[in-house]
């Protein structure tokens, strides 16, 4: 497990650590409900520094990833992100990344374990393009700012921002006296924040800055158990829990992820064929399982027919009850269905809409 770089930081008050992809992740403080009201009613601070970066640099690195992601990237303005997937010529994923387009490069920030599958995908393409492929996680790290508050916790660091950016737009800024860069970042069901990038080595300086600036805002850390409760409810898959190389974006709702007039990437055909056919055999959909302690991977039936599995499961306070997001046949997906749990006198649960948030 590649330990985080603020493990000390996080051990001095009470961090519970896990592993995911491979790399260390705080999972809580000890009050996970005390860190998702921060997060929904004030500012809470994630380290999310675990997450893989790949840098792409070199005169053709745009049109290069532009041919191999279902988003736009040639023209994608420099400053802006936009999210992606990653797809096989058969329209399976091999995962997915939010790029961020600057001057002289382009960042994929990347789920923690996917650097090197990304980064072999790419390289089995890149043939006579100028462009070359990077590790840019030794270098740098994300931190995560998520909640209303966000705007005055950064204004009151020294150098921070009067202002925030944009969901997917960027601005340089000093912050402790290191060069960051701030990307607005939104949730399905109005949850906002920032996430900073942060050169390693001033990643203590930073959130050490941020959480003294915090402190007046009612700012706490943010374990990745909290910020998982955060993502269920707003509906947003998570590759690796939600999704995998055998998914298919447009089964786990991410249109946000495709541009139709972007021209030719690999798998395109696939994602064309199947817009155009209007309906995937089988959709992400939320599920109402009241107090039912469901595990990821349980089968899903209608009647003597299996229907789905469930993915991602968490007990939510905005609908006071365990839910979760799970695949469900096209025929079942109309909220309010009823559907059964496999295994023996499992029960039944209720196809819900999602984000779990909305009014």
């Amino acid at each position: 497990m590649e330990p985080l770089t603020l493990h000390f930081v996080h051990e001095q008050v009470g961090a519970r650590f896990i592993s995911v992809g491979g790399r260390e992740v705080v999972a809580g403080y000890g009050d996970v409900g005390a860190e998702y009201g921060a997060a929904r009613d004030a500012v809470a601070l994630h380290d999310a520094s675990y997450r893989e970066i790949l840098r792409i640099t070199g005169e053709d690195r745009a049109s290069f990833l532009h041919g191999m992601v279902t988003q736009e990237v040639k023209n994608l303005p420099v400053g802006l992100a936009a999210y992606a997937a990653l797809i096989t010529v058969k329209g399976a994923m091999v995962g997915d990344a939010r790029i961020l387009k600057r001057e002289d490069d382009l960042l994929l920030d990347l789920e923690p374990g996917l650097g090197a599958k990304v980064r072999e995908f790419l390289e089995k393409y890149l043939i006579s393009e100028d462009a070359e492929l990077h590790d840019g996680t030794p270098d740098q790290g994300w931190l995560k700012l998520l909640g209303p508050r966000t705007a005055q916790v950064l204004a009151a660091v020294p150098g921070g921002p009067s202002e925030l950016p944009a969901p997917l737009s960027s601005l340089k800024a000093t912050l402790a006296g290191q060069e960051v860069w701030l990307l607005g970042t939104a949730l399905p069901g109005g949850l906002s924040g920032v996430d900073v990038l942060v050169p390693r080595a001033g990643l203590e300086a930073v959130w050490a800055a941020l959480v003294q600036a915090g402190g007046e805002h009612g700012l706490k850390p943010l374990g990745f158990d909290a910020l998982e409760l955060v993502r269920v409810e707003a509906g947003v898959p998570r590759y690796g829990q939600d999704m995998v190389d055998t998914t298919i974006p447009l089964e786990a709702n991410l249109t946000n992820a495709i541009s139709y007039n972007k021209g030719c990437y690999i798998g395109q055909e696939v994602i064309a064929r199947a817009t155009f056919r209007g309906q995937m055999n089988r959709k992400l959909a939320g599920l109402l399982l009241g107090e039912k302690d469901v595990a990821p991977g349980t089968e899903l039936r209608r009647g003597e027919k299996k229907v789905g599995w469930v993915t991602s499961v968490v007990t939510s306070p905005v609908k006071g009850q365990r839910v979760a997001l799970g695949y469900v046949h096209r025929d079942s997906l109309e909220p309010g269905t009823e559907l059964t749990l496999g295994g023996e006198g499992a029960g039944t649960v209720t196809v819900a809409a999602l984000p779990f948030t909305a009014a």
